[in-house]
Parts: structure tokens; sequence; C-alpha cells
């Protein structure tokens, strides 16, 4: 089948046109630098030729509510509209467990991103990731100053963004489905602890500190997937071992 990937070029993206291109789909990334733009929809008809289902993993800089939801408004309204012009028959888009429950803005904008993308002509699948195992990584980078690092005290239950990606794709090969169930990894856990393992496993010498002050208006259990959730493997100890493990900068 055809697929079109949204944000092809980005981390996750690129693990989702690998995986359905291994799976023998013809895939086509959807990006600027290839003719493409899913903001304004210029060169989005051509690219759509031919595609039976768009995968939406596209993302924004910014973490305000305001542009953020203006740009996930406008890029799911945009594959919507071209997509039926074009004859698309799915739409399947990437959000992120705890987006009705944490008050951030760039979590507002992903609940409005849902909303533009299920309103549409073409039928779409929604599915809720938690965070990445990849996200202990980042938030060492966000939060480090010389030798320590700030990290958020998170309770999480973290999957691989490789992971993610399969599911993706598995969603794509599908019918759409709404409001798929949450995916997760294995393991309940706390942020600053697997932030500790990693800084660990990579014999970095940086010390980890519970950031409590930036997280005291998120529930307890905010980011943690809902009931009959999908979960899948790896456990972050395993992807640890990885090459996507290995790539990370901290």
């Amino acid at each position: 089948m055809g697929i079109a990937v949204a944000g092809g070029t980005g981390l996750l993206g690129r693990h989702v046109v690998r995986q359905a291109e291994r799976r023998g789909h013809t895939v086509i990334v959807l990006s600027r630098s290839r003719g493409a733009d899913v903001r304004s929809g210029a060169g989005l008809a051509d690219a759509l030729d031919g595609v039976d289902t768009v995968i939406d993993v596209t993302n924004v800089r910014t973490t305000e509510e305001h542009p953020a939801t203006d740009f996930f408004v406008e890029v799911a309204g945009t594959i919507q509209r071209v997509g039926a012009e074009r004859g698309v028959k799915h739409v399947v888009t990437l959000s992120i467990v705890g987006i009705d429950r944490v008050p951030f803005g760039y979590y507002a904008a992903k609940l409005a991103q849902e909303r533009a993308a299920a309103s549409g002509s073409v039928p779409s699948t929604i599915l809720r990731a938690t965070q990445f195992h990849e996200f202990a990584g980042k938030a060492i980078a966000r939060g480090r100053d010389g030798a320590a690092a700030h990290v958020m005290n998170l309770r999480v239950q973290t999957v691989a963004a490789r992971t993610v990606a399969a599911v993706l794709v598995d969603l794509a090969e599908g019918a759409a489905t709404g409001r798929a169930p949450d995916l997760a990894g294995p393991e309940e856990a706390d942020l600053v602890a697997l932030a500790r393992r990693l800084v660990q496993h990579r014999g970095k010498s940086i010390q980890i500190h519970p950031d409590d002050d930036s997280v005291a208006a998120i529930p307890p259990h905010a980011f943690l997937p809902g009931p009959g959730a999908r979960i899948e493997g790896p456990t972050f100890d395993e992807w640890l071992d990885s090459e996507d493990a290995a790539a990370l900068a901290l």
C-alpha cells in the first residue's frame, strides 16, 4: 500500500519510514525539503497521488500553546482536506498519553490537533503513546548545567520510539478505529531513576537532581496509560543496549 509520512525526517518519522519500507509498502516522506508543505498544502496534492494512508508524526519547536495550536490544527486540517481530494482512505495521528490531564500549553495544542484530525471526512485513528525511552536523555540534556542535571520528578511508563513507529504502521495497515488503545512500555518508573540508569550505563559523571517545582501542578499518574493500554517492549534496560540509546547526546 502507499503510505505517506508527515514528519518523516524527524527521529520518530525516520523509524516509521524504515518500518513501512521493510514491510514492503511504497513510502512517501512529506516535508518542505521534499516539495510538500503539510501546513500550507503547497505540493501536497501531487505528493499524495496513489497514497492510501497518511501517518502524521509532525512536531513543532515551540511549546507555547497558541503557536503550537495553530501549527497542529493547520497541519491536521490540510492533511484532511487535501487527503480527501486525493482519495486518501485513512489518516493515523500520533498523540501523547496524559494531554487531557496535564496543564501544559503544548498539550492543549495536541488536544486541538486530535479534534482537527478526527473532524475531517477521511477516516482517522488517534494513537496516544507514553513518553519515549529517549525522553530520559532529552530531559538530562535540557536540564544539564555542567556536571549536574535537573530532571522533572515524574512517574512514567516509557516506550521505545522504534516500537511506537511499528505500532503506527500496524494501525496504518488496518481500518480506521478512531481512538486506538494507549501505547506504553512494560514498566512504570520514576523519570529521575531512568535518567540515573542512563547516565550510569553510559559511564557519565552527571549528578541527576529531581526537579519538583516544575511538575507541582501535574497529577501524580498523569503520564501513565489508561485501562486497556497496549503494552510493548523492550524494557528500558533492554533499550539501553540499543543503537538508539547509544545515539543520544547527553
